[in-house]
């Protein structure tokens, strides 16, 4: 396993409408998807920076890991998600290396992408998600 670049980095946000505007009006970006991920309680919306993307995460419900995350820090970045070949193959590698993962297996994000999560207080206190299509 070798992530090939990041793929977004998430940024949880009280009002998935707001951010966008600032995006949008303050730095000149656009907005090109906004999609509900239901499983995990959460809406997002993407937005494209050079060969990096943005994702908003605004929480659809108080259980929600984001709401959880917005409660305990406020808005800000919530992960680095870094690109490989299999999301899967990637956790098992990684596992085998000592580290804790919150997925076992990858499973469907946004945008169609096999997701699955590394937790932080293995990973120098980032929360890292792998991504692969």
């Amino acid at each position: 396993m070798k992530p090939s670049h990041i793929e977004h980095i998430g940024i949880a946000v009280e009002n998935l409408d707001e951010a966008i505007k600032f995006w949008e009006n303050v730095l000149g970006l656009k907005c090109y998807n906004i999609e509900e991920v239901a499983d995990q309680k959460v809406r997002t919306a993407f937005i494209q920076l050079g060969e990096v993307k943005i994702e908003l995460l605004e929480p659809t419900s108080t259980d929600s890991p984001i709401a959880g995350f917005l409660e305990k820090r406020g808005s800000g970045i919530h992960h680095l998600a870094l690109a490989v070949d299999n999301a899967d193959q990637a956790l098992k590698e990684v596992e085998e290396k000592g580290l804790r993962l919150i997925d076992k297996q990858s499973r469907k994000g946004a945008e169609n992408l096999n997701i699955g999560f590394v937790h932080p207080k293995s990973a120098l206190g980032i929360l890292m998600e792998f991504c692969s299509k």
